[in-house]
């Protein structure tokens, strides 16, 4: 396994679920239906395909063996505004294929930045990770687990508050990749 799957696997053990930052991602990731796909593009067209690609895979493959997808890009969109643009690309390749309403993005990024938020604000810290992360939830999983999980809406300023009260120790731990470390 390369050290970048290396890497985000330690990241969602530790900081995703190790945090509770998301409480449906445990189940999956335990259950081994979590796939961690590198893209190797070097180009945005390239990493649009494996995107896309992704989704065909997890329409073939059912939820009981592959419940979602982190398309891992190493290799371009290091530039969180350039990332944000290429989200609004890929969101309208979901329209455009059929898959609006079936799977849902979720954004990950080293330099995440909420809007509103100041880049150095710990909330962002929420959803920092290692590398440029796409990550493909099937919209009919996340409707099933928020329907047995009270409290969906607090989630936001749960993790906000978790990751505000986190010591500068524990965040150079958590996260050594904005740390230099």
């Amino acid at each position: 396994m390369s050290s970048v799957k290396q890497e985000v696997i330690l990241w969602l053990n530790s900081v995703v679920i190790g945090l509770n930052l998301c409480p449906f991602a445990g189940r999956p990731t335990g259950e081994n239906r979590v796939h961690f796909q590198l893209s190797d593009s070097s180009t945005e067209e390239g990493v649009l395909a494996d995107l896309m690609a992704e989704m065909e895979r997890l329409d073939q493959t059912p939820v009981a063996e592959l419940e979602t997808t982190l398309l891992i890009i190493p290799n371009r969109l290091q530039d969180f505004f350039d990332y944000t643009q290429f989200l609004v690309w890929a969101q309208s390749q979901l329209k455009r294929h059929g898959w609006q309403g079936v799977y849902q993005l979720a954004s990950f990024h080293p330099n995440y930045c909420f809007a509103g938020a100041d880049p150095e604000d710990d909330e962002n810290l929420t959803n920092r990770s290692p590398y440029p992360i796409i990550h493909i939830i099937r919209e009919a999983s996340l409707a099933k687990a928020i329907e047995y999980f009270e409290g969906v809406e607090e989630i936001p300023e749960r993790n906000k508050a978790c990751v505000e009260a986190l010591s500068v120790a524990q965040k150079k731990l958590l996260f050594p990749y904005l740390f230099g470390g």
